[in-house]
């Protein structure tokens, strides 16, 4: 029982030793030990939902993009070309 606590304490120094050298600087976002952490875990998971929404919706993809490319340039002001 003795040995299994001690495995279990170096396992726990390992893991604080990790948490307290992990660091994330993003733009003017500063993280370090458990809030990098979850930063990090949340960047990962939004990944996946980006991509999961992406492959459920890749055939109207195309129009999606040209929607939103008409959109931009309508706000920006430019006029389309008129069909002749």
């Amino acid at each position: 029982m003795k040995k299994r606590g001690r495995i279990l304490r170096a396992i726990f120094r390992g893991i604080a030793r990790v948490q307290e050298s992990f660091e994330i600087h993003i733009g003017p976002i500063h993280a370090r030990g458990a809030p990098a952490i979850l930063v990090g875990v949340t960047g990962i998971v939004a990944a996946y939902g980006v991509a999961a929404m992406l492959a459920r919706s890749a055939e109207r993809l195309p129009e999606t993009l040209h929607e939103a490319r008409g959109l931009s340039e309508s706000l920006r002001g430019a006029r389309p070309p008129l069909n002749p």
